[in-house]
Parts: C-alpha cells; sequence; structure tokens
C-alpha cells in the first residue's frame, strides 16, 4: 500500500495526521486560528482591507475593534482582560511593556504559544490603538 493510505504501523506523513502527535499546545494554537480564519469569511471585523486612519479609527471600525478585543481576545486573556489562557491586558501588567512590542505581539503572535498573529486582520495603526487603549484601561463600550 502507499504512503497516501497509510498503513498500520507507519508514521503519519500528512501534516493534519502529524498533528496529532504534536503537543497539545500546537494543537490548540492550530484550532484558534482556524477558528480565526474561518471567521473572517463571515464576521466584518476581520476586514484585512480596513482603511488605515490616522490616531482614532472611525466609529464603526472603533466599535468593531473593542468587539474583537473583547471577544476574541478575551477569549483567552478572559472576557474581562484580568487573565486566563492568557496573560492579563491590564493597565498594571502592560504599563512596563515597549508598546512597540505590544504592537509586534499582536501582528505576528507569539510563536510557540496559543498567541494567534492577527496581521491579516487589521492594521498595524489598529493594533497601536488597541495597545494605546490597553495601557488607559479597555473601554468598555462596543
Amino acid at each position: 500500500m502507499n504512503q497516501m493510505h497509510g498503513t498500520a504501523g507507519r508514521t503519519a506523513s500528512r501534516p493534519v495526521d502529524r498533528l496529532m502527535h504534536d503537543p497539545p499546545g500546537a494543537r490548540i494554537a492550530l484550532k484558534i486560528l482556524l477558528f480565526v480564519m474561518a471567521s473572517s469569511f463571515f464576521h466584518p471585523v476581520f476586514a484585512a482591507d480596513a482603511a488605515p486612519y490616522s490616531a482614532d479609527p472611525a466609529p464603526a471600525r472603533r466599535s468593531e475593534l473593542i468587539n474583537l478585543v473583547r471577544q476574541d481576545c478575551g477569549s483567552c486573556h478572559g472576557l474581562t482582560l484580568k487573565g486566563g489562557l492568557g496573560p492579563a491586558l491590564l493597565p498594571e501588567t502592560l504599563g512596563d511593556k515597549p508598546v512597540e512590542s505590544l504592537t509586534a505581539t499582536i501582528l505576528q503572535g507569539r510563536p510557540g504559544t496559543p498567541m494567534p498573529p492577527w496581521k491579516p486582520f487589521m492594521t498595524e495603526a489598529e493594533a497601536q490603538w488597541i495597545v494605546n487603549q490597553l495601557l488607559k484601561g479597555f473601554p468598555s463600550e462596543r
């Protein structure tokens, strides 16, 4: 039997089969990434072609970004951003970290952790706006 169909006792050769033998963290990260990618087809907040803006996003986009942080980031960092699977995103826990580093973490994710890259879904200016909001205490309005 060829390797395409597989045989008992052989190691998995397809990426999906190999994933089943990877550490649980890799599976969680893949699930999050797949969820985010699938959501981009159904939810307007994941607009990769979002128009650039200077300091503040337009009111509609601002609302989308707030919802993204509260719901999508909150799924790991806690719905109140006080921590969960990921660390707390509060001013007192982020205040000593450079804005550039926090922005890069949002855009590029953290390899080897469940933190996915968000660059396909927002501009650098939007990521920096989110960081600035987190440092001030993230807004509660939607």
